[in-house]
């Protein structure tokens, strides 16, 4: 695998601004915290997650090697492996990345996914885990991804379909939440009719599910578009 030159536009002129807009990861008050975030009271969700990543990306037998793109300080991409995937890290953030270097055995890279530097079929698949909410042209970054990933797209989404979405915003409104202030939250249908418009011509399949329930509701996950996460699989159908 050879990885292209990044370009030196790409990587941010300062700490706060990416898009052109502040994003908390480039805020070390937020970023120094991140794995405390998982080890507390989202633990359980986080469980909930990977089941569903998993179910879906294990159905596609292609896929033997994973770039993940906002990989923060690799908690996905560090679990990637316990499933027989060999992953790649790549992050926008150097604060995000400074702690993947002390956490990740495998390799990262500095590097804005609406233009990966790797060539074209680098990677049997590419992720996103909660990161596809901050792009400002997802239907480049799928593009992108479906020029890199060979066989297929993983994404994990915080759901617009959830009580937990009103709860967020009005914790905004009094300065409580700065995480999801840049964030665009999709429903399965919505980020379908992009990834249309992104691989229009492809021949490809979209599978998804959702979990993010209550802990006392009777069911953990469905195929329902409500829950505060989901999981959606792009297969790409049109490469041997």
């Amino acid at each position: 695998m050879e990885i292209e030159k990044p370009n030196s536009e790409l990587i941010p002129q300062n700490d706060q601004n990416w898009q052109n807009r502040p994003e908390w990861f480039f805020n070390r008050e937020h970023t120094d915290t991140y794995e405390q975030w998982y080890e507390g009271r989202y633990k359980r969700a986080e469980i909930w997650q990977k089941k569903v990543m998993e179910q879906l990306v294990s159905k596609d037998k292609r896929v033997k090697t994973l770039l993940e793109f906002g990989c923060g300080t690799t908690r996905f991409t560090r679990w990637w492996k316990e499933i027989g995937i060999e992953a790649t890290g790549g992050d926008i953030s150097p604060l995000m990345l400074s702690q993947a270097v002390q956490l990740f055995e495998g390799d990262l890279v500095m590097a804005d996914s609406h233009q990966m530097p790797f060539k074209d079929h680098s990677f049997d698949s590419l992720a996103f885990i909660t990161t596809f909410e901050y792009y400002k042209n997802p239907v480049q970054v799928i593009r992108e991804a479906a020029r890199v990933g060979k066989y297929g797209i993983a994404m994990g989404m915080m759901n617009r379909n959830s009580t937990k979405v009103v709860r967020r915003r009005v914790q905004e409104v009094f300065g409580m939440n700065p995480f999801y202030l840049t964030a665009t939250f999709y429903t399965p249908a919505k980020i379908s009719k992009i990834i249309d418009e992104a691989l229009k011509g492809r021949d490809y399949s979209i599978e998804w599910t959702c979990t993010g329930l209550p802990e006392w509701f009777p069911v953990q996950q469905w195929n329902l578009p409500l829950g505060d996460f989901f999981g959606l699989y792009i297969t790409l159908n049109d490469v041997k």
